[in-house]
């Protein structure tokens, strides 16, 4: 039997989490735990959990075994930053970024009601509303950082150069045509992870292609679980990260530590770690009499397959007799697990999101609460347009994390060009050389 363990032991995870971690089934889990290989216990809540030690030669593991979260908290800019964020949405990304300690002085949004939602949480924003085709940039040149989650579009490379002009038409050029503009220090690019494999890479060349002729350095891409960042959710984010190449002889850059454990729904909905208080009312969808009979019938963490075959036929239709999993249909949330990807319709059949105990989707503020923003920020507009709004957020914390190493990239850029200036010799041109590029791990 599994030994029982202190409330919120160190180094431990239930066992669905630790297979999602290091990729495995939790039949392998078992296995491991018959040969000895990981210890199991249980949780205050009674799941059993394994203690991670003994996987430290996983690099998700090792990095939460061997967390910085807590010193890296404390970076605080040395002056303040000036940024401009495109494609703001709700403000998740920008909310990060203010609580890592950037200034902004523009942002850019076509949508009106995450546009409303920007200027009723934080009415000093410049809010910039309307099609980012139309805006001028170059009042804000030398901003010190600019930031935006442009849509993944495919390119039609009809000049063969897969550079700058080869993204012309797209939203990612637009992104591109204001760094040209403003000339930041430092850029950072948010996207699906998707992104990667694009159009069988070509996508991806395409966007590193325009960046270098535009003069900036990219660190290596990467993809961040939002969960290892004090997220209550499985999403994953791919960061782009730019610096202009001038800077680069003074730049030294990280991605985030993990956080040293995993947050669940339990961490986003009731008061504790995340929030003080349990989550506040709010409006949201509700699911018709019948549906919400028959999502009476899964349990946590289940979805349409742990239905009794009846119900299953009811409820899928013919989607019953197709290939594939669909497991986001009749799919229930678990308290001791982080939610699945919050989607722009919690209440749609094939992106179900229902609250652990209730028999409905989750409201507005359990969203957001998901998404870590604070229970003050407010949104705008009609419901379906509150939850557009925060399923396409960026999660706050994970913006906050990744600030956070920006903010010491530039301060590190500020410290040592300054005290280059001071010195007889001048620096030689820079280079992306692969010493330059080890910097950035």
């Amino acid at each position: 039997m599994p030994s029982p363990c202190a409330p919120n032991p160190p180094h431990a995870l239930p066992a669905d989490l630790l297979a999602d971690l290091v990729s495995v089934s939790k039949a392998t889990l078992q296995k491991w735990e018959a040969s000895g290989k990981i210890t199991p216990y249980f949780d205050s809540h009674g799941q059993k959990c394994y203690d991670l030690r003994p996987l430290a030669d996983f690099p998700d593991v090792a990095a939460m075994l061997q967390s910085d979260w807590a010193a890296e908290s404390q970076v605080r800019p040395t002056r303040p930053y000036t940024s401009i964020e495109l494609f703001a949405g709700a403000g998740g990304l920008a909310a990060g970024l203010e609580q890592a300690g950037f200034h902004a002085i523009a942002l850019n949004e076509f949508d009106k009601h995450a546009c409303a939602t920007l200027r009723q949480n934080r009415p000093d924003w410049p809010v910039i509303e309307g099609d980012i085709r139309t805006v001028d940039f170059s009042p804000w040149a030398g901003v010190d950082f600019l930031s935006g989650g442009f849509p993944c579009q495919a390119f039609s490379y009809a000049g063969h150069q897969r550079g700058f002009a080869d993204t012309r038409g797209t939203l990612f050029f637009e992104f591109a045509r204001a760094i040209q503009a403003t000339q930041p220090k430092v850029f950072l690019g948010e996207n699906v992870r998707g992104l990667l494999a694009h159009d069988d890479g070509k996508t991806l060349a395409t966007i590193q292609a325009a960046i270098t002729e535009l003069g900036y350095t990219l660190v290596p891409p990467k993809v961040l679980k939002a969960m290892l960042y004090r997220v209550p959710q499985k999403r994953e984010r791919l960061m782009l990260v730019g610096i202009r190449n001038d800077l680069l002889p003074y730049a030294e850059f990280s991605w985030p530590t993990p956080y040293h454990t995993v947050l669940t729904m339990r961490d986003a909905l009731k008061a504790g770690e995340l929030y003080p208080c349990d989550v506040p009312a709010s409006a949201g969808q509700s699911y018709p009499a019948r549906k919400a009979e028959i999502l009476s019938r899964v349990p946590q963490g289940g979805y349409w397959r742990d239905l009794p075959d009846d119900l299953q036929r009811e409820y899928m239709k013919g989607s019953y007799h197709l290939g594939g999993g669909k497991t986001g249909m009749a799919r229930r949330l678990a308290w001791n697990a982080p939610s699945l990807t919050l989607t722009c319709a919690p209440a749609q059949k094939q992106t179900e999101r229902c609250h652990p105990e209730a028999n409905r989707p989750l409201t507005v503020r359990e969203y957001a609460r998901v998404q870590t923003f604070p229970d003050d920020w407010a949104f705008a507009g009609p419901v379906s347009s509150q939850y557009k709004q925060i399923g396409n957020a960026v999660p706050v914390n994970l913006a906050a994390a990744v600030g956070r190493r920006l903010v010491a990239l530039l301060n590190h850029i500020e410290a040592h060009a300054s005290a280059a200036c001071l010195s007889p010799e001048k620096p030689a041109t820079p280079t992306a050389s692969p010493a330059q590029l080890s910097l950035f791990a």
